[in-house]
């Protein structure tokens, strides 16, 4: 599939590209032969290739969530600035 200039200009307007006359030859070239290459590709039976998206077996890498005991109320306020019964007391943000 071989592109026209204008459509090669037309690709670098949208990218914001000033091309040089070379330039555009150039990129005509090499944008042809990639869209070639997707033709080829194309040709492809896929029909009995599942779809994935990984090549690699699934695995995980986190671990696994297990729930913990977490603190009591006093451990959880011990290191507290300042508290008021058993909730943090924080200075009001707007007055």
């Amino acid at each position: 599939m071989t592109l026209t200039l204008s459509e090669v200009e037309h690709i670098a307007e949208l990218a914001r590209l000033r091309l040089t006359e070379e330039e555009k030859s150039r990129y005509r070239e090499q944008l042809s032969a990639i869209l070639d290459y997707f033709v080829q590709l194309q040709e492809l039976d896929t029909s009995d290739i599942p779809p994935t998206s990984s090549v690699l077996p699934p695995r995980s890498v986190l671990r696994p969530d297990e729930p913990k005991p977490g603190l009591n109320l006093e451990e959880l306020l011990r290191n507290a600035p300042d508290r008021e019964e058993s909730q943090f007391r924080i200075p009001p943000v707007l007055e």
